[in-house]
């Protein structure tokens, strides 16, 4: 999808592969106004998609069954959208209903011309993006000794980002390093734990680094 802002509202040219219409170019050309579409069925995922702008501002849709060979959609000449110098491109999922969550995985990614920053971040547009509830993170050796994230809302944090402890906060709290039994990650209060925390954690990569 390549689209003028992040408003659900927004001026946008979108590429993609439905269950129901398969290889779909949608096109919205003004502002708040009507999307419309043209669509070639019987075309499943996976699928390529491409989708191209050019220097007039005009827009084209292909799909292809191997990344060489592309076709444009039918019906679909290239249409004009006019729109601020900086737009944004990026992937798009929906289920198209509200009360449904959807998934899809996306490979061989790769863009052309001027792209900056060169970085991928989520956003939702038109919606709530789902969230883990907003919890501390701790780490608690031997039982007792607890060290908690700077973050208090670690929990709700969406990129990979490494958490260095220095090892000495759990001897100041009593914990003898060279016989340690026990080792435990965990959200929320670690004195007063309580269920029904929702959300998703992934926690890899633990190590112990002695000192340089």
């Amino acid at each position: 999808m390549i689209r003028e802002t992040l408003e659900p509202g927004s001026k946008h040219a979108f590429m993609d592969i439905t269950p129901g219409n398969g290889a779909s170019f949608q096109v919205r050309n003004t502002l708040k106004g009507d999307s419309f579409q043209q669509s070639q069925t019987g075309i499943t995922a996976p699928y390529w998609v491409k989708l191209e702008r050019d220097a007039a501002g005009y827009f084209s849709g292909y799909y292809s069954a191997d990344g060489i060979t592309w076709q444009q959609v039918p019906e679909a000449p290239p249409v004009q959208i006019p729109m601020s110098v900086n737009v944004y491109i990026g992937l798009a999922v929906t289920s198209h209903n509200e009360g449904v969550t959807c998934k899809a995985e996306f490979s061989d990614v790769q863009t052309t011309g001027s792209v900056s920053p060169p970085m991928w971040t989520h956003q939702a547009i038109g919606a709530t993006m789902p969230s883990n509830d907003s919890e501390p993170l701790y780490v608690a050796v031997g039982g007792n000794a607890v060290v908690y994230h700077d973050n208090p809302d670690a929990a709700q944090i969406d990129t990979w980002t490494q958490w260095d402890i220095d090892l000495q906060a759990f001897a100041d709290q009593g914990v003898n390093l060279t016989n340690v039994n026990t080792i435990a990650i965990g959200l929320g209060d670690k004195n007063n734990p309580q269920a029904g925390g929702s959300g998703t954690m992934y926690i890899d990569d633990i190590q112990l680094h002695p000192e340089p």
